[in-house]
């Protein structure tokens, strides 16, 4: 891809070249636009495509994916940006041009960092997920021969022999063997998800794959291919960056992704020790909320959960002395089984049950607002129960000081086992270093 001024090259395709370039109205992206393209119309086209992942990424979080109310708002914003949607429209070249070459764009925004490619993989695989759900069953095929993917159907005499085990072994159909129009023969390492959640029927080593299932190893193949390109883009980017038309836009567009970032030191020393209890009843995410209880009754949490919660609590505003306090102090009032840490969530759409809780718990308006983070959770939560404003520390100054002094008397104790000790720094290795970035 070029950029240039009034003289770029464009493509005049007529006729069946422009069906050629764009033959679906969804894709794997697997090549890169070759046409040039000016400045203005670059900036324009990755503007509109960080709107429609904004508008995915908020849509996925007031609505259950998938359901109608989802399918039918994010169908309306997809055709008031003038993007590609429908197999079945008549010409939809320009909408799939600016759809390919828009999604390149980010990629060179969206590519700098672990978040900002975690962020954009999950709006783009959404955004794929829709458009694959509303591809006509007979351009299934089509897709999936242009996208390299090697998934045939069944035949009759297989799909006969096999359509009651089907049937019992998927999820997805409701037991009716009239349901089986595609059943995709899927070696059984591409099928794992399917295969771990007992959601597929397996065969000498081949998993039989309802159609309305596919769309889950479709999934993953696209998700590793984005991770990979995404990873040789930013390879390639100190090459681009050196260009100053485009070094601001790209950086701009890369610190509108997600809003506030709660990463920030601002709000550190707002809130003290005693409060933690509180507070996690009245303000904080049930994610949070739980890993907080399991604290406080196993006084143990497993890598993850004290990695998330960490950050958690350095976001609210918990320093980095305060942190350590709180945390050793509970590791060392006993000893528990680091495998039996309870399972909270029975079902999947945890940020649209997060969203729903917020709604009920605080007496809101459905969709006045879309959350997206554990702290931001915190905040409005704050905001809303003190009246719009801030957190107030109630306790008073000298803890801090207070707080240095008991941590160091933690740590140079000489009453600690040196087994507990040594188990100690194990479980705060790396909490230190979140709270001094």
């Amino acid at each position: 891809m070029q950029f240039s001024g009034p003289k770029r090259k464009k493509l005049n395709l007529v006729g069946e070249q422009r069906g050629a370039s764009y033959p679906h109205s969804l894709q794997f992206y697997l090549q890169p636009p070759s046409e040039n393209i000016s400045l203005t119309e670059f900036e324009n086209l990755a503007i509109e495509r960080l709107k429609l992942l904004k508008i995915v990424e908020n849509l996925g979080v007031s609505y259950l994916k998938g359901s109608e109310q989802y399918q039918s708002k994010l169908e309306n914003e997809i055709r008031k940006l003038k993007f590609s949607y429908r197999e079945s429209l008549d010409d939809e070249f320009d909408a799939r041009r600016k759809d390919h070459i828009s999604h390149f764009i980010l990629r060179l925004a969206y590519c700098q960092s672990e978040d900002l490619r975690r962020w954009f993989i999950q709006q783009e695989m959404d955004l794929f997920r829709f458009r694959f759900s509303i591809l006509p069953p007979d351009k299934v095929q089509g897709f999936l021969k242009d996208s390299h993917l090697q998934f045939e159907t069944i035949s009759k005499e297989e799909k006969e022999l096999y359509s009651q085990d089907i049937l019992d072994s998927s999820p997805s159909l409701s037991g009716n063997k009239y349901e089986l129009d595609a059943i995709y023969k899927v070696p059984f390492a591409d099928a794992l998800d399917l295969f771990r959640g007992r959601k597929v029927y397996l065969e000498h080593g081949f998993a039989f794959v309802p159609h309305q299932d596919i769309v889950s190893i479709i999934l993953n193949d696209f998700r590793a291919k984005l991770s990979k390109a995404l990873a040789l883009t930013a390879r390639s980017l100190p090459s681009v960056q050196s260009d100053e038309r485009l070094q601001p836009l790209l950086n701009h567009l890369s610190h509108s992704y997600v809003g506030q970032d709660y990463s920030a030191q601002g709000n550190l020393g707002k809130i003290s020790l005693d409060q933690l209890d509180s507070l996690a009843m009245k303000s904080f995410p049930l994610c949070m909320r739980q890993l907080h209880k399991a604290l406080r009754e196993h006084h143990h949490l497993r890598h993850g959960g004290r990695m998330q919660y960490g950050l958690f609590l350095k976001g609210i505003g918990l320093t980095l002395e305060q942190a350590l306090q709180f945390w050793k102090l509970e590791f060392i009032k006993g000893k528990v089984d680091t495998d039996k840490i309870l399972d909270y969530v029975k079902g999947t759409h945890y940020q649209l049950a997060c969203q729903k809780f917020f709604d009920l718990t605080h007496n809101v308006e459905d969709g006045m607002f879309s959350l997206n983070h554990p702290n931001q959770y915190f905040l409005e939560s704050q905001k809303l129960l003190s009246g719009g404003r801030e957190v107030r520390k109630e306790s008073s100054q000298p803890e801090v000081s207070q707080a240095k002094q008991s941590v160091q008397k933690t740590a140079n104790s000489a009453s600690l086992p040196a087994s507990l000790d040594s188990t100690l720094e194990m479980e705060m290795e790396g909490l230190e270093g979140y709270f001094s970035e």
